[in-house]
């Protein structure tokens, strides 16, 4: 199909309308759902380039090349330019489209690892930009009003509407002008949403874009794609399929999805899920009665001695910190683990996305000071979906900022550089070293300005209620030495001392 598609103008003959693209230019993220599970979102729109070869039409195949095991669909809205178009502004942008369509931007990320980000490879090969079956006019739709879906073996899979895109298609449009001079006939593919994953060969991928809101409800009708196992091994002069762990995670969208153990999965003999145990408003008042002093004290009288996370300082020194472990691991920078385990949907990204009300992420850094290991971004989508604070032996970016917000981050000092310098974001949710205390997920965090403590789940209720008393015990000491008594007898208490406490304590009552 290298000279036209069959992608007809709705309500036309079956001639067909559209002849190879001079240009396929596809923008990388524009849904927030996608956005979102990719854990970043982009402050301006950013493009690849796809090969003219690579278009093909509704009913044709899609071949899983030989040795490929993670061919990827991502249903999409393709714009047809219209007319020739240069140095437009955002509100010209969509007058230059003629057609909106359906498309599909297949790819296989077997081969994301030999593009350096041109896609070529991945996303560039013969019939992996299938797009139609019909045109619909752009100058009947609102660009706000359409709609994606995408179905897999007949179950929805995708679904999504243009009302919230990150960048609008007039945007695009201009965007794209203000260098390119775009031609008739050019392509634009304008990003999936959420729910693209991995198809294998037998199953059929169906997109179909239409504008429910518009008289008639149009639509282009469904883009079918069978999958189908290619049978053509790749030759040793060029760069072969190669997958691991993290590119199964970004293709099928989860570490469950691709059927491994979660991200979050540990080695043996460490915390996989944070044991049975609820932190109560009720208890978190309990353990902010009580200063980590106290609680240090308690801990210290059941062989708990080493629970002290030392040698951080804290964005907001007068805040209590009161939470539950979540856990992140960074290794030592190596250049070959950070190209595999450092970019796209990482260990980090993971960890701040996977955050609820009353998490503390804990992250260890071996103690370097040397890059930062969180910084503004991260920081506030951590503020943003609940969490109770951040816990880093490492630096910290954009401290200044981190420190306005209102989270507490607790960290070894500020440090300008990013992270690839010293580390490679590796794992979470696994038993983690920070600041010289070992940390599992579900452990409870306590901090303020004398510290942070780690109180395993367990010990929580005996250790709290145990230094409730104790401070209770305390505040009566200090009254009686306020009153002029020495502390001979009295601190610890003896025998007397104690029978007087006990007639105070019931005067309190």
């Amino acid at each position: 199909m290298p000279n036209s598609t069959s992608v007809h103008a709705a309500g036309t003959s079956t001639v067909p309308v559209l002849a190879v693209p001079g240009k396929i230019i596809a923008v990388h993220l524009n849904y927030p759902s996608r956005a979102a599970q990719r854990g970043r979102t982009p402050e301006q729109p950013s493009y690849f380039l796809k090969p003219a070869s690579s278009l093909s039409s509704s009913g044709a195949p899609v071949e899983r090349p030989d040795g490929c095991e993670l061919l990827v669909f991502e249903g999409e809205i393709a714009l047809v330019i219209g007319r020739r178009t240069h140095g437009v502004s955002p509100e010209e942008g969509w007058a230059a489209v003629s057609h909106v369509t359906a498309a599909n931007d297949f790819g296989v990320y077997d081969l994301r690892y030999a593009d350096k980000g041109s896609n070529l490879r991945s996303k560039g090969a013969d019939g992996f930009t299938p797009v139609g079956p019909a045109l619909l006019p752009a100058a009947d739709l609102d660009p706000a009003g359409l709609r994606i879906r995408t179905w897999v073996n007949g179950t929805l899979v995708q679904e999504d509407t243009t009302a919230d895109l990150l960048f609008g298609f007039g945007r695009l449009v201009a965007d794209l002008s203000q260098l390119l001079t775009l031609e008739p006939g050019d392509l634009i593919l304008t990003g999936t949403p959420a729910g693209s994953s991995v198809v294998v060969p037998g199953d059929t991928v169906e997109v179909e874009v239409d504008a429910p809101g518009a008289p008639g409800a149009p639509r282009t009708g469904r883009l079918v794609s069978p999958i189908r196992q290619g049978t053509v091994p790749f030759g040793a002069f060029g760069a072969g399929p190669r997958v691991d762990d993290l590119q199964r995670t970004e293709a099928w969208g989860s570490a469950e999805a691709a059927g491994l153990a979660p991200a979050s999965a540990p080695a043996a003999g460490t915390a996989a899920e944070p044991p049975p145990f609820d932190l109560t408003p009720e208890l978190k008042a309990r353990i902010n009665s009580v200063g980590t002093a106290t609680l240090s004290a308690q801990l210290r009288k059941r062989g708990l001695n080493a629970v002290s996370i030392d040698g951080l300082g804290s964005t907001r020194p007068t805040a209590r910190l009161v939470g539950r472990a979540r856990t992140l691991r960074y290794i030592p920078a190596r250049e070959d683990l950070f190209e595999s385990h450092g970019g796209g949907y990482n260990a980090q990204k993971r960890a701040f996305d996977a955050l609820g009300p009353d998490d503390v992420l804990v992250i260890e850094a071996r103690g370097e000071r040397g890059t930062g290991t969180v910084g503004d971004i991260l920081a506030l989508r951590a503020q943003v979906q609940g969490a109770a604070g951040i816990v880093t032996d490492g630096g910290v970016r954009d401290l200044a900022a981190v420190a306005a917000l209102e989270i507490p981050t607790y960290h070894a000092g500020p440090h300008p550089a990013v992270l690839g310098r010293r580390h490679v974001p590796w794992d979470t949710d696994l038993t983690v070293a920070c600041g010289g205390a070992s940390v599992q997920p579900g452990d409870v965090i306590v901090g303020d300005a004398d510290g942070l403590l780690v109180i395993p789940p367990h010990l929580v209720e005996e250790v709290v209620a145990a230094a409730i008393v104790q401070e209770r015990e305390e505040t009566f000491i200090a009254a009686m030495v306020a009153a002029g008594h020495g502390v001979d007898g009295l601190y610890p208490m003896n025998a007397e001392w104690k029978a007087r406490y006990r007639v105070w304590l019931e005067e309190q009552a």
